[in-house]
């Protein structure tokens, strides 16, 4: 992000880069945040001097603006930062009351950087590195915890604050690979019924700039399962998902461990979703089939509350629902093309990528191995049949062509469709225009 610190340091503000990206800087990553603390400013000053160089808007947090973001009028900047660039005053707390939740968040322009990074959640996003000279502002010892891997909250009122900082320090473990300190986990034991009164979308539909929330950045991670442990242990896992309160202690281990099992093999986020809830309902319900569809009611239901888009919703419930199997029922062509017609191309992907997952979340041994080399086989049967002819469009048929020979519209016509599908599903060769009209006439006159 050099060009948009060159183009923030052009505009003649004594800036500072703040949070996310000095950590990234430091640990040698691409940063994707473009934040930027301006000490010595009001907002409307800010407002200012920011108005010409492109169209600037409030950054509002819990109601009350905090700062403003500039989508640059220049092109090529633009095209870097398409969320547009955060510019802020200081910010510093005030009390508003004898109680430890009895404070707000104020601007005040004339704060130092210091008292500003005193409000940010943990020391490795609270650093600070000022454009003029590159001088790095770090007074919680940020560098060094970044050293060692440790994560330590700024203040003991962090995550009363603000609580979906208990999510994004999960997130940490599992992207980073840090571990909390014993003060931060015992201040998240404390602090963890407050994630529930964080909304859906912050945590998981996402109102972030990428469009997802700190769970989905969390099971993006390269190590959720330490991330979900400790989530568990603290308390914050119940707190934001309540329906995994039956599930801990029977089939969390095994959960966690399809998780990274699903994270190991780079699966998109609808399948780790998938594998976080696939088997919530089995407490209520040890019944394969009673269990899966127990388990997607459950799905549904914590989708839609952490406002998931519905697509993605709709996919991982059917997953779930879908997720019992047998590898000794894996067959051949014919059972990879009925599975193709029944469920459809993506699903059947997905569903092949769980019951992986599956299986490695499960006791290493002969018998599991022996599963994984069927399960892979059966992949590639799958793979191959992709060309096959095995939903209505591959049909060398159509309604039109049905209805042009006597054919009314209406169900007996869906069933016929229905009937010649099975038919080249069950034998590709089938699948010829006059085969089929001669089936179909056969049927009509039948």
């Amino acid at each position: 992000m050099k060009a948009v610190e060159e183009y923030v340091e052009a505009l003649g503000l004594d800036a500072y880069v703040v949070g996310g990206a000095v950590r990234d800087e430091l640990l040698g990553v691409d940063s994707k945040d473009a934040d930027f603390l301006v000490p010595g400013v009001d907002m409307e000053t800010l407002r200012a001097r920011l108005a010409p160089h492109g169209r600037v808007e409030d950054l509002v947090v819990a109601g009350r603006p905090v700062g403003l973001r500039l989508h640059p009028r220049d092109r090529a900047v633009r095209a870097l930062v398409p969320a547009g660039i955060e510019l802020a005053p200081p910010r510093r707390e005030r009390s508003t009351g004898p109680g430890r939740h009895d404070f707000e968040i104020v601007v005040d322009p004339d704060a130092g950087v210091e008292v500003d990074l005193a409000r940010r959640d943990f020391t490795v996003n609270a650093m600070a590195r000022r454009l003029a000279d590159g001088r790095v502002v770090d007074p919680y010892g940020g560098r060094d915890d970044l050293r060692r891997r440790r994560l330590r909250t700024v203040s003991p009122r962090s995550f009363a604050e603000d609580p979906l900082r208990l999510v994004r320090g999960l997130r940490f473990v599992s992207q980073l690979g840090f571990d909390p300190d014993a003060e931060t986990v015992r201040q998240m034991r404390e602090e963890a019924p407050s994630v529930a009164l964080v909304s859906g979308e912050r945590i998981g539909g996402g109102l972030a700039a990428d469009g997802m929330g700190e769970l989905s950045k969390l099971l993006l991670g390269r190590e959720p399962r330490r991330a979900l442990r400790l989530a568990r242990d603290t308390g914050v896992l119940v707190a934001l998902l309540p329906e995994f309160e039956a599930a801990i202690g029977l089939v969390d281990e095994h959960v966690f461990a399809v998780v990274q099992a699903a994270a190991d093999a780079g699966t998109p986020l609808r399948v780790r979703l998938a594998a976080l809830l696939h088997d919530l309902g089995k407490p209520a319900e040890p019944g394969a089939l009673e269990h899966a569809a127990a388990g997607a009611a459950l799905a549904a239901g914590a989708l839609r509350r952490l406002r998931y888009p519905n697509h993605l919703r709709e996919r991982v419930v059917k997953i779930v629902r879908h997720h019992p199997f047998r590898v000794e029922a894996l067959g051949g062509p014919v059972e990879a093309r009925r599975l193709l017609a029944r469920h459809g191309d993506g699903l059947v992907l997905d569903l092949l990528d769980h019951w992986e997952a599956d299986l490695r979340g499960r006791d290493p041994g002969p018998q599991t191995r022996e599963q994984l080399e069927r399960l892979a086989a059966f992949r590639r049967v799958v793979e191959g049949e992709l060309v096959s002819p095995h939903r209505l469009a591959d049909l060398a048929v159509d309604g039109t062509d049905l209805i042009e020979l006597g054919f009314r519209p209406g169900p007996e016509l869906g069933r016929t469709l229905a009937e010649l599908l099975d038919a080249v599903v069950d034998e590709p060769a089938l699948n010829r225009r006059e085969t089929l009209l001669a089936r179909a006439e056969e049927r009509l006159r039948g």
